[in-house]
C-alpha cells in the first residue's frame, strides 16, 4: 500500500484551507476533522474486523465427514463453549426464521463436510443440561440454520430438510458469554 493509502480510505472530502502567514493556498487534507478522528476511525475499522467470525475451513475442535447412511456412533464429537462473540452477529434469524441465540468464539467449534445431499439431519448437542444453542452456516455463507432448546431439554438441536453437498461450519453457544461448559455434539440422519 502507498504511503498514506491508510489515512486516504478515511478520507471525506478535500479542502483549500489558507495558511494564515503567507495567505497563499496550501491545499491539506482533513479527515475527520482531527487526528483524533482518524485514531477512533481506525479503532472502529480493527473493532468490526475482531468482531467478525472467522469463515476459514479450521475449525476449533476438529471435522466431521459424513455420507449418506453414515454411522451415528461414529459422528460424535467434543468440545466446550466459551467466547463473547454473540452468534446473532453472524445472523438474527435462520433461513425457517428460527432465533439465532448465544455466545461463542468467533471461530467455528466444528467443520462438517457433507460428502452427498441429504434429504434430513438432526444435529444434537449434549451438555448434561445447560442451556445450550447451535447455529450451522452451509454450504454457502448465506444459508443459516440455528437451533436451541430440544424438548423439555436445554440442550440444543437442529433438525432440518435439504442439505446440500458441501462444507459448513457449525457453532455451539450458551447464553452466558465466556462460559465455559463441555458438551459432545453427534449428527444422525431421521
Amino acid at each position: 500500500m502507498r504511503k498514506g493509502g491508510v489515512r486516504n480510505i478515511y478520507l471525506r472530502w478535500r479542502r483549500k484551507i489558507y495558511d494564515s502567514e503567507n495567505r497563499s493556498k496550501n491545499p491539506k487534507i482533513t479527515v475527520f476533522g482531527t487526528k483524533e478522528g482518524l485514531k477512533a476511525s481506525i479503532l472502529g475499522i480493527f473493532t468490526i474486523i475482531a468482531a467478525t467470525p472467522v469463515m476459514g475451513t479450521k475449525a476449533n475442535f476438529g471435522t466431521l465427514r459424513l455420507t449418506p447412511g453414515f454411522d451415528p456412533s461414529k459422528t460424535i464429537v467434543s468440545g466446550y463453549t466459551g467466547g463473547s462473540y454473540s452468534l446473532s452477529t453472524i445472523s438474527n434469524r435462520d433461513r425457517d426464521r428460527n432465533i439465532c441465540v448465544g455466545y461463542a468464539d468467533p471461530k467455528p467449534d466444528h467443520i462438517v463436510i457433507l460428502e452427498k445431499d441429504f434429504g434430513k439431519l438432526r444435529f444434537l448437542v449434549n451438555s448434561e443440561g445447560a442451556d445450550t444453542t447451535i447455529l450451522i452456516q452451509g454450504p454457502d455463507d448465506k444459508t443459516i440454520r440455528c437451533g436451541d432448546d430440544t424438548g423439555r431439554k436445554k440442550d440444543a438441536s437442529y433438525e432440518g430438510n435439504y442439505f446440500k453437498a458441501g462444507t459448513y461450519r457449525v457453532w455451539v453457544g450458551i447464553f452466558n458469554p465466556g462460559t465455559r461448559v463441555n458438551y459432545t455434539l453427534s449428527a444422525q440422519q431421521p
